[in-house]
């Protein structure tokens, strides 16, 4: 998975890769060329006591770190670029997936996951391409290079290198294969901090008032602690390598001082030679040192790749047409249902079954029921936040699932059942229904919404500031906005799904009032719980268990429909005692 993202998202920088390669090249021959510099200076140079010769070969040297310099710092630059746009490029693919994901699918990942999924997997798959532009490539070069120049300056000391470059993989490869399970576990448990953080922060009116602060405090450190448990047991591996590799390097040093001063003696090899072997030898150790330091975050990386290609390779449920059928302008505003049928997957029975209605532009449908009986979800059908299973919704008289999604988004307004307001102002919020709106339109949606009172009480008015999700907002408040939001839109179907059940019945009242001439050429269709708030409606569908049980209007229904009488029944005495 790791590498099929890698491929996927490096190719628009092959050049810049390239770059890298070339410099980190340049970088390593350079350096592989300076101990071979000093040791003709200590055996050429200093012991025949020839001055010109050791300048003009130390400027040579000079000259040569300079280049070395120079090609790591261009080579460093050109792979953070890389790395950044990498990163950029993979958050913006995984953002464009999720936006097009139906409600199934994001409550199959949870938002706390995609969440983690979209920042910190994401910081940790680039910090491996930035470690590998900047060590993949050099280690490798410099391990094999310097292997080639130390046996070139003594074979006679070969055999240290022979058994201390296995040794080295060996010992890696070992704590690296434990450390895998432990940086898996590790992200899930991320997530899982993130989830209690979101419920928490989102609930804490909730959660003080039920006096519920104690037993969150213990959920969230046993998660903590499960994290910490997780991150301690992989650090504890980490902390191995970095000594193990140590170890291996000093050993391998002695000997290499050890048996060459025996050679020195003996006058098979030079001085000069030996300081050179153990430059070479140093250099290829902290080559694999380095490539230490990127195979330590290969793990982490690899399962935070896994994650991420996860949500990449999942198709939403709601695809878009194929060929899409362009809308009819002589049927916008016509909603047809036929023989609806929805099941979630792996569900014993159907949320809905066989539902039918039509509402043509100037009616009004109420829908009406038992909490759980299908009404909501009924309503999210229409916008294609999930799709039949059987049956025909049709907008315009063509099958939504062979709309274009923009044409069929923009003969809706949809206001849902939990009022979200986004980050800004009120002006910026209602405008979302709208780009383009005036201040006047916005005014007149608000009016409408039976919103102009407390927008006007406000200090900056329209420009008023918006909390994330409106929660300096009243629930009451959140409602009027997200219908206000609707109605700047002036679209062809408005869906009012249970959207007043935060009003009092005398805003209730005013505010449909005002609806009516709004949308006197829309259709509208209204999930509601209270009789009152749908009584002069068209249609009224009656739903339990996800069926239709009884149609018709208010007083048709009371003659003919058992479940609607008692619904009514209900809350009359409700009311009455009230």
């Amino acid at each position: 998975m790791l590498i099929r993202l890698l491929r996927l998202h490096l190719r628009p920088y092959r050049t810049w890769l390239a770059a890298v390669v070339v410099l980190q090249l340049v970088g390593v021959v350079a350096m592989l060329y300076l101990p071979s510099l000093n040791a003709d200076i200590i055996d050429d140079g200093i012991a025949a006591g020839d001055t010109g010769f050791i300048v003009r070969t130390g400027t040579i040297m000079l000259g040569v770190s300079v280049l070395q310099i120079l090609s790591s710092v261009a080579a460093v630059w050109f792979g953070a670029r890389t790395a950044m746009g990498f990163g950029r490029d993979v958050r913006a693919a995984v953002f464009h997936q999720v936006g097009g994901f139906s409600a199934r699918e994001v409550q199959q990942f949870g938002a706390p996951s995609l969440i983690t999924r979209s920042t910190n997997d994401v910081q940790q798959v680039q910090m491996l391409v930035l470690m590998a532009c900047t060590i993949a490539v050099s280690s490798p070069i410099l391990m094999v290079g310097g292997v080639v120049m130390a046996l070139r300056e003594d074979v006679g000391l070969g055999w240290i290198l022979a058994v201390v470059v296995p040794a080295l993989f060996v010992s890696v490869g070992f704590v690296v294969s434990r450390m895998v399970p432990s940086f898996r576990l590790m992200q899930t448990r991320i997530d899982e901090v993130n989830r209690v953080l979101r419920e928490q922060i989102t609930g804490i009116r909730v959660v003080r008032a039920f006096v519920r602060e104690p037993y969150e405090r213990e959920r969230f450190a046993t998660a903590n602690a499960e994290l910490t448990d997780v991150s301690v047991r992989a650090g504890r591996w980490m902390a191995t390598m970095f000594p193990l590799v140590m170890l291996v390097v000093n050993v391998a040093s002695v000997s290499v001082l050890w048996f060459g001063a025996q050679r020195v003696d003996s006058g098979q090899m030079q001085v000069g030679a030996l300081t050179a072997f153990l430059s070479y030898l140093m250099q290829i150790l902290m080559s694999v040192m380095m490539a230490t330091f990127l195979l330590m975050q290969v793990p982490r990386s690899a399962v935070c790749g896994d994650r991420i290609m996860a949500v990449l390779d999942t198709d939403s449920s709601v695809a878009p047409p194929t060929d899409p059928v362009p809308a009819d302008p002589a049927r916008r505003g016509w909603l047809d249902l036929d023989g609806v049928v929805f099941s979630y997957p792996g569900a014993e029975s159907p949320v809905l079954c066989d539902v039918s209605f039509s509402a043509r532009p100037g009616q009004t449908v109420a829908l009406i029921g038992s909490t759980g009986s299908g009404k909501s979800t009924l309503v999210n059908l229409v916008p294609r936040l999930f799709d039949v299973t059987d049956g025909t919704v049709a907008v315009g008289g063509t099958d939504v699932r062979r709309l274009d999604q923009d044409v069929l988004w923009d003969q809706l307004g949809l206001v849902p059942q939990k009022a979200y307001l986004f980050t800004g102002t009120i002006a910026s919020n209602l405008r979302h229904g709208k780009p383009g709106a005036t201040d006047d339109e916005l005014w007149a949606a608000l009016r409408t919404a039976q919103a102009t009172d407390f927008v006007a009480s406000l200090t900056q008015g329209l420009e008023a500031p918006v909390a994330q999700g409106g929660t300096n907002f009243s629930g009451g408040q959140r409602q009027r906005l997200a219908i206000a939001r609707a109605l700047v839109r002036r679209p062809d179907i408005y869906l009012f799904d249970d959207s007043f059940s935060a009003l009092d019945l005398a805003t209730d009242a005013r505010l449909r009032a005002a609806l009516r001439p709004t949308t006197r050429d829309a259709t509208v269709v209204i999930v509601a719980q209270r009789v009152s708030t749908i009584i002069d409606a068209d249609l009224i569908l009656v739903i339990e268990g996800g069926r239709v049980v009884g149609r018709g209007t208010h007083d048709e229904l009371l003659s003919t429909c058992e479940t609607y009488r008692q619904i009514v029944t209900s809350q009359q005495a409700v009311e009455v005692a009230a």
